[in-house]
């Protein structure tokens, strides 16, 4: 149970008493359209279509599903080819995503066996897209190859996802903090990482202590 009597949703915060609930994310259906919906085949199909034809028959193995949710579309990937499929996408004339936004961490304490997610943003400045990337690791392996080699710039991404969400990156030049101390005992954004904060006064409410302020089950 969140603060003010939420539970039971994402709002852990229980302002305003707000709740959203996602259902499980599936793989899409056919067409997955484009940015404007998925009522018809679109530059999604596309991108997934090549994407298919470089990777050959190890499409199935590589590509775990393929997420269009709010006008997005999601590549989850094996951690094994993540390497290989992001060259693809980077070299490949008709993907050519040259341009990576990022890489952020996602931790999930519910998904058994996949509780750790890497996610890499992805735009093509020639064809003017820009796709999603995700890969999973169980916490109790908690590794997932470095993609340095194919977006340099993902060098102080990758420390920072290690940083806040303990996400090893295999092969990574120099893993180490690059914002915590280099002593500090675990990794601060995962959701099973205590709670700190200052108590504040609130009339006709009880501000529960640090550890049970949210909950994410």
């Amino acid at each position: 149970m969140g603060m003010f009597g939420a539970k039971g949703s994402g709002d852990t915060s229980g302002y305003g008493r707000l709740v959203v609930r996602r259902a499980p994310l599936v793989s899409s259906a056919r067409p997955y359209g484009g940015p404007d919906g998925q009522g018809a085949p679109g530059e999604f199909d596309e991108v997934a279509d090549q994407l298919e034809r470089v990777l050959g028959d190890d499409f199935a193995d590589a590509i775990e599903r393929v997420v269009v949710d709010r006008g997005e579309i999601t590549f989850h990937v094996k951690r094994e080819r993540l390497v290989e499929v992001m060259r693809h996408l980077r070299d490949d004339a008709a993907l050519r995503f040259e341009l990576s936004l990022g890489v952020s961490g996602v931790h999930y304490p519910s998904d058994a066996g996949r509780e750790l997610h890497a996610v890499y943003h992805l735009c093509s400045i020639t064809h003017n897209r820009r796709v999603r990337v995700e890969v999973s690791c169980p916490d109790a392996d908690p590794h997932i190859p470095s993609t340095v080699k194919v977006y340099p710039t993902h060098d102080w991404h990758e420390r920072e996802t290690y940083d806040f969400f303990g996400i090893v990156f295999d092969g990574h030049p120099a893993l180490t903090r690059i914002e915590m101390p280099d002593d500090w005992e675990g990794h601060p954004q995962r959701k099973d990482y205590p709670l700190g904060g200052i108590p504040v006064e609130y009339r006709g409410a009880e501000i529960p202590s640090p550890d049970q302020r949210r909950s994410y089950a």
